[in-house]
Order: structure tokens, then C-alpha cells, then sequence
């Protein structure tokens, strides 16, 4: 595998001309071998350099500006990229190639491997299994728990339904006596209204018929005399 870098030797931007020597330093330092294309002097360099770089890792204006950097066909990324992955001691990664036994980037990788640990990575079937048992149990004992849950939840409604329904009922007696007595109490109400009319009735009759025999009394002495 060879690592590609497409550079434009006769740049007259500074921060380019920066941003190369970096990716080129850092490279000899680390002992990995690179391939230098220069775009400048070169059209098929700088043809196929703006071709495969992707179109989501294009500046806005769609021209890549150098230090661009590939393995082989594979594209790796910019000077930014490069920077981002240097910072993390991932260049490796970056490069896609296998970091060197003893470096920064291997041990953290060997940490990684280790805190993750590789028992489970050894004995998958048994850890599914183990797994799959205690999930089961786990929502065995949900299931109970919602399904009591849901038996005390039934009971109470039904004791709360029941007093309401209790306490309806008392209401509704109490109004069928209170209408009761009303009506009574109306019947009677009524009832002696008509024997006060009734009195009062019999007592203009009366003091007609009195006042008709004192007129037939008072004719009666008139014609005598």
C-alpha cells in the first residue's frame, strides 16, 4: 500500500505551503513510506486528485485545495483531517494502515482490547444464553409484579365503584323520603285549605238563611200590622 500526497510545489499560499511541509515532516518522522504527486506541474495529478476526492469532503466552491491525501485508491483526507487524526495519536488509522508494535497508537488499541475484556468475545453462545436466561427471569418477575399491580389496581376500583355505587343508592332513598313527606305535607296542606273553605262555605249559607228569616219575620210583622 502506498500513501499518496498531492501537493502543489509551486503554491503561492503560505498557509499551503505550511500545511504540506507538515503532512510531509510528520510522515518522514513516523517512517511511512509516501508518494509526493504535485498538482502544479501536472494535470493528470491535479485531474485526478479533484475526481476522487468525495463530494461531501469538497470546500463549497467544489476545488479541493492540496495537501490532499490517499492510500492507494482510498481516500484518507485533508490537511485538517490529518491534524484531527495527529492530535489523537490515530494517524495510523487515519493512513488505514497497522500501527507498528510499541507505538502510541498500538498501545492504546491493546488498552482498548483489554478494557473491553474478551471473555464474552470468546464464549458468545454461552453469553447470549446467560443473557437470554436473566432477561427471561427479569421480565417473569416484571410480569408478576405488573400483573399483581394490576389485580390490587381491579380490587380497589371495584371497592371504590361498590361504596359509590353505596352512596348513590342512600342518596336516592334519602330524596324518595324527603319527596314523600313533601307530598304529604302538600296532600295535608291542601286538604285543610278545602275544610277552611268548606267552613267558610257553610257559614255564608248559614248567614243567609238567618238573614232570610229575619226578612220573612220582618214581612210578616209588617203585614199584620
Amino acid at each position: 500500500m502506498v500513501i499518496k500526497v498531492f501537493l502543489a510545489s509551486s503554491s503561492g499560499s503560505t498557509a499551503i505551503k505550511k500545511k504540506q511541509q507538515d503532512v510531509v515532516a510528520f510522515l518522514e518522522a513516523l517512517k511511512v513510506d509516501y508518494t509526493e504527486l504535485d498538482i502544479a506541474c501536472n494535470e493528470q495529478n491535479r485531474m485526478w486528485m479533484r475526481q476522487n476526492v468525495p463530494e461531501e469532503k469538497k470546500p463549497p466552491n467544489g476545488i479541493p485545495l492540496p495537501p490532499q491525501i490517499f492510500n492507494e485508491e482510498s481516500y484518507c483526507g485533508d490537511y485538517d483531517t490529518f491534524f484531527d487524526a495527529k492530535e489523537d495519536n490515530l494517524v495510523y488509522a487515519f493512513l488505514g494502515l497497522p500501527p507498528p508494535p510499541g507505538s502510541k497508537e498500538a498501545v492504546q488499541a491493546q488498552e482498548h482490547i483489554m478494557q473491553n475484556g474478551t471473555h464474552a468475545e470468546e464464549n458468545p453462545d454461552e453469553s447470549v444464553k446467560h443473557n437470554g436466561d436473566a432477561q427471561g427471569e427479569e421480565e417473569g418477575q416484571t410480569g408478576d409484579e405488573e400483573e399483581g399491580e394490576g389485580g390490587e389496581a381491579d380490587d380497589e376500583g371495584t371497592e371504590l365503584e361498590t361504596s359509590r355505587g353505596e352512596d348513590l343508592a342512600e342518596e336516592e332513598e334519602k330524596e324518595a323520603v324527603e319527596e314523600t313527606d313533601e307530598e304529604a305535607q302538600e296532600e295535608e296542606e291542601e286538604e285543610q285549605e278545602e275544610e277552611e273553605l268548606q267552613q267558610l262555605e257553610d257559614q255564608d249559607e248559614q248567614g243567609s238563611e238567618e238573614e232570610e228569616e229575619d226578612l220573612e219575620g220582618t214581612q210578616a210583622e209588617e203585614e199584620a200590622e
